[in-house]
C-alpha cells in the first residue's frame, strides 16, 4: 500500500542530494502544527509515514555536519531542533499510556532524533547517552 500525503514531496529523493537548505526545510517543517508531520502524527496516535524518521535522522547528522564549527544557530531552526528532540519522545512517553500499539523500534528511533539534535547542539556526534 503506498501512502499519498503532502509530507512526502518535502521528504528527499534518492536521486537527489539532499544538501543544508533542504535538510534544514525538512527539519523545520516536520515542526509545523497545521501538516503531516513527524509531531503531529505521534499526537494523534499515528505510526510514523515510512521512511519519515530516516529522513530526519539524515538531515539532523547533514545539518550537525554543516554546523559543528559554527557558534550561532538561526531562531527558526533552533526552536524546530528544540521541539524535536524533546517533544517527541514526550508525546510518545505519553501515547504510551494508550492502548495505541506502536512500532517495536520507535522509542529507540526517538531517542537517536533527541541524541542527533544534542549533537547539534554540543558540537561532538553522540552515539550513546
Amino acid at each position: 500500500m503506498l501512502l499519498q500525503c503532502e509530507l512526502f514531496s518535502q521528504l528527499p529523493q534518492s536521486n537527489i542530494p539532499m544538501n543544508y537548505q533542504i535538510a534544514r526545510k525538512l527539519l523545520i517543517d516536520q515542526t509545523e502544527t497545521t501538516r503531516d508531520t513527524l509531531l503531529n502524527r505521534l499526537r494523534q496516535g499515528k505510526w510514523p509515514i515510512p521512511g519519515q524518521i530516516t529522513s530526519i535522522l539524515l538531515a539532523l547528522k547533514l545539518v550537525f555536519e554543516s554546523l559543528k564549527d559554527v557558534n550561532t544557530i538561526d531562531k527558526e531552526l533552533a526552536w524546530s531542533l528544540h521541539k524535536l528532540g524533546s517533544k517527541c519522545l514526550e508525546i510518545l512517553t505519553m501515547e504510551l499510556k494508550s492502548d495505541t500499539e506502536w512500532p517495536p523500534l520507535l522509542k529507540e528511533d526517538l531517542q537517536r532524533i533527541t541524541l542527533a539534535v544534542e549533537s547539534i547542539f554540543s558540537g561532538t556526534w553522540e552515539t550513546k547517552k
